[in-house]
């Protein structure tokens, strides 16, 4: 949301508003009161509070952003290893496998697909609980553990030797992958969602030339198989990340556990919470519980709309788990060739996100933005399902790949500003939008089965369509915040002060 004035504010009013302000933000979590007053910083458009609150953004983002950076990206790692431990090889009158995975577990038929989209099923289980355990424990024990544990399960995939015992790794493993990414959906601006989200594109474009590695140069050592070593390996990585991150993850604003204790001073901890409320000061007083924030977020038809944009953008990304599949489709090089061809697509991703970012930012506008993007991912499905010519196909390939992630960042922040009447409401509107849209991460792996190799025309088509659902619905997104926009600047028209705007 954006800040306009419908109407001159008088002195007096603006201080009896910031009065009532810092009156109503006081701290219970340290076992006593502690009354947050003008008199540290001034009010919120002083000079004075301007300085201090760069300096905490800055502190945020040089501990906070990049720790939960590294993890997010092992998060992916983790995840998206599956994609190149299994994945066909379309050559004309033969196929092989990148590796061996499938015929060490057994796979035939469509389980590998079953096992790629049953981590979703741990994800949307896990979405509430989750978001209920961040409310009664320290951020800085939570998201670490949540590690270890993700960690541990995504190395013992290594072990694994039947399609049973993958299917059970693969689903705890989304559980404990979905623990983390609660925390995420907090983020509220375009920019830094994009630094996070760029985590995971970044790892999609590394676990290419991990693997790649990996294969080479531990395929059958010590008795393991490549696909083996790379669980392994990731793994270890993750659980090494995780002990720097128990130490410098800080927990919430008013607290002094974690990284906050020797980050921030008492004044500082203070404007970061009193933050975090003045972003909510223009909008109305409603009810605090947690069931009546659910009851707002199902009856808000904006909720819905959120999650189907986001659905519809996971849907039509579910490529990223066949990727191999399609570079390899292509015949350009041998299995190492053709896995490192999959990195230059998702740093161009990033490049997109970070761009796209800036841009929504600068200009304060969400719905053109994922709608470019998303009929930039249409022309590269139509151009990947319209020839069989591998410098097309390769091309496509960017437009479809860049188009998509960087679309899901900017509907990440979108929601985030726009259900934010209350802590409770955004809470549980993100779970039902993160819950329900991981069904298009789960029917998308029934898109490509062998059979449709090498162009995988069904895929595309259906890709195409939810990117088409996706420009639909962020459209009629637009229309509804700038209705409520209206209603807001007459509101403040009426009593004269200033005036919260949806970002549109």
């Amino acid at each position: 949301m954006t800040t306009e004035k419908s109407h001159a504010v008088s002195p007096k009013a603006e201080n009896e508003d910031s009065v009532s302000f810092h009156a109503e933000t006081v701290s219970k979590n340290e076992g006593h009161d502690m009354q947050l007053t003008e008199s540290s910083f001034g009010h919120h458009e002083s000079p004075e509070w301007r300085a201090a609150e760069k300096r905490i953004v800055r502190k945020l983002d040089t501990t906070l952003l990049p720790i939960v950076w590294v993890l997010y990206m092992f998060n992916y790692l983790d995840r998206n290893n599956i994609a190149h431990v299994s994945q066909s090889i379309h050559i004309p009158y033969l196929q092989a496998r990148l590796d061996k995975l499938e015929e060490d577990t057994g796979l035939v038929g469509n389980e590998f697909n079953v096992a790629v989209s049953i981590l979703n099923v741990g994800y949307m289980l896990a979405q509430l609980p989750s978001n209920m355990i961040l409310t009664r424990v320290r951020p800085s024990i939570y998201l670490p553990a949540c590690v270890v544990v993700w960690s541990c399960v995504s190395a013992a995939t290594a072990g694994v030797t039947s399609f049973s015992g993958l299917m059970a790794v693969r689903f705890f493993l989304g559980i404990a992958f979905f623990m983390l990414s609660a925390w995420y959906t907090r983020k509220e601006l375009a920019l830094r969602t994009a630094v996070l989200y760029s985590g995971l594109v970044l790892a999609t474009a590394f676990s290419g030339l991990i693997a790649a590695g990996i294969f080479a140069g531990l395929s059958d050592k010590a008795g393991l198989h490549g696909w083996q070593w790379l669980f392994i390996l990731e793994g270890a990585g993750s659980v090494l990340a995780a002990l720097f991150a128990f130490v410098l993850l800080p927990d919430f604003p008013e607290s002094e556990t974690g990284s906050g204790r020797w980050l921030f001073s008492d004044n500082e901890r203070h404007l970061a919470r009193q933050r975090i409320a003045l972003d909510r000061v223009s909008l109305p007083k409603t009810e605090r519980t947690v069931w009546h924030g659910l009851a707002l977020a199902v009856q808000d038809i904006r909720t819905w709309i959120f999650m189907i944009i986001l659905c519809s953008n996971y849907t039509a990304y579910g490529f990223n788990n066949f990727f191999p599949t399609i570079v390899s489709s292509m015949y350009l090089g041998s299995r190492t060739i053709m896995l490192v061809l999959t990195a230059p697509l998702y740093l161009c991703g990033a490049i997109v996100s970070f761009l796209v970012a800036y841009s929504s930012d600068r200009f304060n506008e969400r719905g053109y933005h994922i709608s470019v993007l998303m009929f930039v991912a249409i022309i590269g499905f139509i151009i990947s399902a319209a020839t069989l010519n591998n410098a097309a196909r390769y091309t496509a390939s960017f437009l479809y790949c860049s188009g998509a992630f960087a679309a899901n960042a900017a509907v990440y922040s979108w929601a985030a500003l726009s259900l934010n009447e209350t802590p409770e409401k955004r809470a549980c509107a993100t779970a039902i939008i993160n819950l329900l849209s991981q069904l298009g991460n789960i029917w998308s792996p029934y898109f490509f089965p062998t059979s449709d190799g090498p162009r995988y025309v069904m895929a595309m088509l259906l890709m195409m369509a939810f990117s088409a659902l996706s420009i639909a619905a962020s459209m009629l997104m637009k229309v509804l915040l700038k209705k409520e926009n209206k209603k807001l600047l007459a509101q403040g028209e009426q009593m004269e002060h200033e005036v919260r705007l949806y970002t549109t």
